[in-house]
């Protein structure tokens, strides 16, 4: 104890004996000492990176990088040991790196120290860009048992966090394989799967539903009320001849012949009610026919005049001049515009409404643009092509009769084949948006020499096989189904139960067991017609 006193004694002589000078310097040496040695301590914690996610991120993502530090100015940041620009940000540093490769890279964030010479403060982060989507694996189109029946979608993923089938998430097991039942699919059905990185993989599937075919004939809704007409066609199915009744909805003098609920039709006068649509529904389907609703679309008279007398010419076809388009023998305002959204309304509730009414089909007619040169006419508000308009239209109503149990058909003229342009009827762009084909190849209706037929109207055999041929073609590759309108009628050559059993035959040699008969009077020849088998 008495040697420490002493040396803490003899300690304090020197500090006395010491110029106050040399202890200042001293004691500023110490300071200064512990100082730098404070600030060489400091760690990586003292510089915050944001936007930098322990998971992979996708290049755009980059960007995203932020650095926040004590005083930002003079801040540097390398990738990869090569410096980055970087530009102020609400006080802190964007990174302004693009084209940073796929794979790991490192991130360094050297901050300077005031003063200079106290050196630098380093920060090292590891990071991984990908811009690879997620392998995904899914069939192409999907195949329900009918309409608004439920519908398996299964796949397989690779290297995703997140699966989602029609909007709802589901999860793959260790292999990646996945599974989900669509209650109630729309046309199309989507497939996502998602990566950590954001990236983002797609697949749209298709719904098809394969029609189970008909043998069947038109009549009028004024057929049906009379007891003549309409018991000589359910005679035809009681004995098997035919399968499949088809009914007028709305006609093509715009009056709507069932007893429709649709506010617009009443409001227009439309509605004539000249049967209950449930009532005939119920006695059909209990004898085991099916029922198929012929819908007019676009060549309405009824829509037509009411729009234009009452102020709304753009519900029209126009000429030029702004008149309305008179498209032959059809008369005035007989065709309505199909790029208006009312008319594609008032069409589009129609054919909802039959669906839930319980019709199988709804099977559109007139679903074209007039004929005529199209650069003569005024299609008020027309964005696009008329071909393109019209395959929306379809694509509309598609999802809201599917939706409602009833598939969807569109007749055609036969020339569309291979001239999609002259009525706006393109069968490609059609194929995508209805269940099945209806083409109009009546033998009188083509022009002499059409498909090397001389005179059609004389050779009915020859003119449908070759021309369902032509349509057989192109629609190869989709699912949809050719049912070909074929003409029991006389026009210019009298037909009988001869010329009606060729054309059946040249239906089915192009592999084609579905028909419909048209006859205007709505008297068919059930002679040309054997029982099914």
């Amino acid at each position: 104890m008495a040697d420490a006193a002493s040396s803490t004694a003899r300690a304090k002589s020197m500090l006395a004996d010491m110029p106050k000078s040399v202890v200042v310097v001293v004691g500023s040496l110490v300071v200064l000492l512990l100082g730098f040695l404070l600030l060489r301590s400091m760690s990586a914690e003292d510089v915050e990176i944001a936007g930098l996610p322990d998971h992979p991120i996708a290049p755009a993502e980059v960007g995203s990088i932020q650095i926040r530090a004590g005083d930002t100015d003079g801040v540097r940041v390398l990738i990869d040991g090569r410096e980055v620009p970087t530009v102020d940000q609400r006080g802190a540093r964007a990174v302004q790196a693009a084209g940073v490769p796929d794979g790991p890279h490192e991130l360094r964030v050297v901050v300077p120290r005031s003063p200079s010479w106290l050196g630098s403060v380093t920060t090292t982060r590891m990071f991984t860009v990908d811009s690879v989507p997620p392998a995904l694996q899914v069939e192409d189109s999907l195949r329900p048992d009918g309409p608004s029946e439920p519908v398996a979608v299964t796949g397989t993923v690779k290297d995703a966090t997140r699966v989602e089938v029609a909007g709802k998430p589901v999860v793959p097991d260790p292999q990646g394989g996945f599974s989900a039942v669509v209650d109630r699919p729309d046309r199309e059905v989507q497939v996502v799967a998602t990566d950590a990185a954001g990236n983002r993989s797609e697949r749209t599937m298709t719904v098809h539903i394969r029609h189970p075919g008909m043998r069947a004939v038109h009549l009028t809704g004024l057929a049906w009320t009379s007891d003549s007409l309409r018991e000589s066609v359910l005679e035809m199915a009681r004995l098997g001849k035919i399968d499949t009744i088809e009914l007028d909805l709305k006609d093509e003098s715009g009056e709507v012949v069932y007893d429709s609920a649709v506010p617009m039709a009443h409001q227009i006068g439309a509605v004539k009610g000249y049967y209950n649509a449930r009532q005939v529904l119920d006695q059909l389907h209990r004898m085991g026919v099916r029922v198929v609703g012929r819908l007019v679309a676009f060549k309405d008279p009824v829509l037509g005049a009411a729009s234009w007398n009452g102020g709304h010419p753009e519900r029209v076809v126009q000429t030029a001049a702004g008149q309305p388009w008179t498209s032959g023998a059809y008369g005035s305002y007989a065709f309505t515009n199909f790029s208006d959204p009312v008319v594609v309304r008032y069409n589009i509730d129609i054919a909802a409404e039959a669906a839930a009414l319980g019709f199988d089909d709804v099977l559109y007619d007139y679903v074209r643009r007039p004929d005529g040169h199209i650069e003569q006419m005024r299609i008020p508000g027309l964005t696009t092509t008329p071909e393109a308009a019209i395959a929306d239209f379809l694509r509309q109503t598609q999802t809201e009769v599917r939706s409602r149990g009833a598939l969807l058909g569109a007749s055609v003229f036969g020339i569309s084949v291979d001239r999609p342009t002259e009525i706006a009827q393109d069968i490609r762009q059609i194929s995508r948006y209805v269940d099945y084909i209806s083409p109009m190849v009546y033998p009188s209706h083509w022009a002499p020499g059409e498909f090397g037929v001389g005179n059609p109207n004389s050779r009915p055999y020859d003119i449908v096989v070759r021309s369902l041929a032509a349509f057989a073609k192109a629609v190869e590759g989709t699912d949809v189904q050719i049912i070909p309108w074929l003409q029991d009628f006389s026009l210019g050559v009298s037909y009988g139960p001869g010329e009606v059993a060729a054309q059946i035959n040249a239906a089915r040699a192009n592999g084609m067991n579905s028909f419909l008969l048209w006859a205007p009077n709505c008297r068919y020849h059930d002679a040309a017609l054997g029982p099914a088998g």
